[in-house]
């Protein structure tokens, strides 16, 4: 059924009915915008009454109160709002008759602000009159003269009570106290307004009553009512029978507001039949309001109205009043004096700032609202008719709105950066003749919003560091700015990358975070590093923070910390080789004895890890067996021939040559090359094999120093024998012992033994073992020692078995005998 109604539609019938619902929902829009809240409530409410629920009448719940921030905007705070309910209260005593005076309608109408977003609402509080005035007559009492002759019917005009309040509580009634002679009548006057008039019910005979008090009550509509009296003494005459006449019943004007004081306005005139004093007229004011009596004046005697103060037609545009015509006789007449004031352009516009959202941030949207204002022009007509501009530089735009208010909102972007505020005047001009113009400075800082990142002063650093740095030495400081205030330019920075350090390494460089000095984290290398990359980040303290980055290239610059290094001859061969004892195990070189001058002997080798001027190698002889034979090239390191070899030459040459750099300081490294001057190598190999002379030599010095000390030790030894006999010759017998000691002497080639030496006894006997030497050289060069014979004492000094040594065999401590098979000197 519902597809067949859809289909019975038609796409007709959608289409219409879908417009006629926008339709109805723009209708119901527009009704609600223009729609104003109103509030009714009396006058006179005591302060803190309760007005309206405002906050839930504009649509806000409690919860919202807090952050739309719901606030008034009148000039004059009649009432005020409370900041958790959102109501609306009265704030100080509303009197009707003084807010509104004599209009029929009196109203207070404001305008209600709320923000997030800011919106502005309008508000019509109407004051309901209560009855709280009384009807007033001008005087407590007035006298009144009725001649005698005059006929019944006569009517003589009364003052009418004023009452202060409006509506049914100003709709008076009066109340003549209750006398056959007098009633009471009201008259219509055309203009709508009624006169209050006696009437003389029957003829007045003074010889019978001369005068009359009566008591004329006004009381009014209002609930309960509310009553004034005046008293009306009555005084019978005779004589003067003709009341004055005026003109005119109603005197009209229109004059302009601001009016000097003293220029006339109209002039009221009556006239009175009679003759002579009863004749003579006087004008007054009748019963008129005291704000009556302070702008105008009466001329009594010729009836001209004047101006006695300014008139403003602001204030009040009308003044009705009435006038009294009095004669000689005390006969009175009355008549009615309407001013109509005219408006002039007198009043400027007034610009009130309702709301000023300011600092307004950098990034609201186009459109924004950032102030409410208020303009109003007291005048009327053309004369309150105002246009409103802005005059000044800056993205903003004035828009109408209802009821005389007007919206500034930004028409453009706006940017901090480059205008921190906006300064602009409001200019309401009117359409009066001529125009007035007022104008107002609105003043809209701008905050800052965290739209610009840090900017470096360069995209990419280099610097320059020498190697073997102290750690913690300054390498460069980067520095980048931000456009942005506050913690959004406040910059910090951080290493964000780059080679500084392989992964698992601690980094080359660090970083401080607030100046942005980029320090060593150690000493550098040229030889490891010779450049390295950093990234460095700069970052702002927005939210969300914006940051950069920037490259820094570090370049390390070489210093000559490396001494040359030499390749070729090597170093570690050559000296292992001489540690072995000859140039057998060292490298050589063959240079045949037909060699010519500049015969390529040998090329030096080394290299240099520094750079530049530090790596440049030079290359000199310092030392070599034969300094004419050789040279090597300055900068090649090529050793060649200074010379033809010649016969004389030794077959064994030894050469040193040094490598320097040409650093500051130059450092230097020694290479040693030696070379065999033969034929061929077969012819090498028997020089190679021979003992060199520096190693005889060396070898003759150690066998000297060895045969030194196995004189010292054998020296010792004999002393210390010698000794041990003593000592016991002195206990035993000492003249045998002296004899046999002290008979021979012993020379240096050998032990002479005396021919009496086995005279004497000894009561012990001791063995004598000399230590072999200590080997010093090799065994090639020098022959183990044989072993020492162990000979006892008895063998030594001899006894029953012991021959006498010949004079001249001679014994060598330390050398084996001639002839090892000949028999032993002592037998066991």
């Amino acid at each position: 059924m519902a597809v067949r109604r859809r289909q019975r539609l038609g796409p007709g019938g959608g289409r219409a009915l879908l417009a006629a619902l926008l339709l109805l929902l723009l209708c119901v829009w527009c009704r609600a915008a223009a729609e104003r809240v109103r509030y009714a409530i009396a006058e006179e409410l005591g302060r803190g009454s309760l007005v309206g629920p405002l906050a839930r009448d504009l649509g806000l719940s409690a919860d919202e109160l807090p952050a739309r921030k719901l606030r008034l905007s009148e000039e004059k705070q009649y009432f005020t709002v409370n900041e958790e309910n959102g109501n609306l209260y009265v704030n100080e005593r509303l009197d009707r008759e003084e807010m509104c005076g004599e209009s029929a309608t009196c109203s207070v109408s404001f305008e209600v602000l709320v923000q997030n977003p800011l919106n502005i609402f309008h508000v019509e509080v109407s004051i309901e009159d209560v009855n709280d005035n009384s009807p007033v007559f001008s005087n407590a009492l007035l006298d009144l003269e009725i001649d005698e002759w005059i006929s019944p019917g006569a009517r003589f005009p009364l003052e009418m009570a004023r009452d202060a309040d409006a509506g049914s509580n100003s709709m008076l009634t009066y109340q003549l106290t209750s006398n056959p002679s007098f009633s009471l009548a009201a008259i219509e006057s055309p203009d709508g307004s009624k006169q209050l008039e006696l009437v003389l019910e029957r003829a007045l005979d003074r010889e019978k009553q001369s005068s009359f008090n009566l008591v004329l009550m006004a009381v009014d509509g209002g609930d309960p009512a509310r009553s004034g009296t005046i008293q009306l003494r009555i005084n019978v005459t005779d004589a003067n029978d003709n009341p004055p006449v005026f003109s005119k019943r109603v005197y009209e004007a229109r004059v302009a507001e601001n009016l000097s004081v003293g220029s006339l306005v109209l002039r009221v005139r009556a006239t009175d039949a009679d003759a002579g004093s009863n004749g003579r007229v006087s004008y007054s004011f009748g019963s008129v309001p005291d704000s009556v009596r302070a702008l105008f004046t009466i001329d009594s005697e010729s009836g001209e109205v004047r101006t006695a103060g300014p008139l403003d037609f602001e204030e009040k545009n009308k003044y009705i009043f009435g006038v009294e015509a009095t004669d000689g006789g005390g006969l009175t007449a009355h008549c009615k004096v309407q001013i109509d004031i005219t408006d002039e352009n007198d009043n400027a516009p007034e610009i009130t700032i309702l709301s000023l959202s300011s600092p307004v941030p950098e990034d609201a949207p186009t459109g924004t609202v950032v102030a409410l204002l208020k303009v109003r022009d007291r005048d009327s007509g053309e004369n309150g008719q105002v246009s409103c501009e802005l005059s000044g530089e800056g993205p903003l735009s004035i828009v109408a709105s209802s009821g005389g208010s007007y919206k500034v909102v930004t028409s453009g972007a706006l940017d901090r950066e480059q205008a921190s505020e906006h300064r602009v005047s409001v200019v309401a001009r009117d359409r009066g003749r001529p125009a007035l113009r007022s104008s107002r400075e609105l003043v809209l800082e701008v905050s800052d919003v965290n739209d610009n990142a840090p900017v470096f002063e360069e995209a990419a650093y280099s610097a320059y560091v020498a190697e073997n740095n102290a750690a913690g030495a300054l390498v460069l400081r980067v520095q980048a700015r931000d456009a942005d205030a506050g913690a959004n330019g406040r910059v910090s920075y951080w290493l964000a990358g780059g080679s500084a350090g392989a992964a698992g390494a601690a980094p080359l460089v660090s970083v401080e975070a607030r100046s942005g000095a980029l320090y060593a984290q150690r000493s550098l290398d040229y030889e490891q590093c010779r450049e390295f990359t950093v990234a460095v980040r700069a970052q702002d303290g927005g939210s969300p923070a914006r940051s950069s980055t920037a490259t820094v290239r570090v370049f390390v610059l070489d210093r000559n910390d490396n001494a040359p290094r030499v390749l070729w001859p090597a170093a570690a061969a050559a000296a292992a080789g001489e540690a072995a004892g000859g140039a057998a195990a060292a490298p050589f070189e063959v240079v045949p004895r037909s060699a010519e001058a500049g015969y390529l002997v040998a090329k030096v080798v080394a290299v240099d890890a520094d750079a530049g001027r530090n790596a440049w190698l030079s290359y000199e002889l310092v030392q070599a067996s034969e300094p004419a034979l050789f040279r090597v090239g300055l900068h090649s390191g090529e050793v060649r021939t200074a010379r033809a070899v010649g016969e004389r030459d030794a077959a064994k040459q030894r050469l040193v040559a040094v490598v320097k750099d040409h650093g500051q300081p130059a450092l230097s490294a020694t290479a040693t090359l030696h070379v065999v001057l033969a034929e061929s190598l077969q012819e090498a190999l028997p020089e190679l094999s021979e003992r060199p002379a520096g190693a005889e030599a060396a070898a003759a010095e150690l066998q000297f120093y060895l045969v030194l000390a196995l004189a010292l030790l054998s020296a010792l030894l004999v002393l210390s024998v010698a000794l041990a006999v003593l000592a016991r010759l002195r206990r035993a017998g000492p003249p045998a012992v002296l004899r046999c000691l002290g008979a021979q002497r012993f020379s240096l080639a050998g032990a002479a033994f005396p021919a009496d030496f086995c005279e004497g006894t000894l009561p012990y006997s001791y063995n004598l073992c000399v230590p072999p030497p200590a080997r010093a050289v090799p065994e090639a060069a020098w022959p183990p020692p044989p072993p020492v014979p162990v000979l006892s004492a008895e063998e030594l000094l001899g006894g029953d078995s012991c021959e006498k040594p010949s004079m001249n065999s001679d014994i060598v401590v330390g050398e084996p005998p001639a002839n090892p098979d000949a028999p032993q000197v002592c037998k066991a």
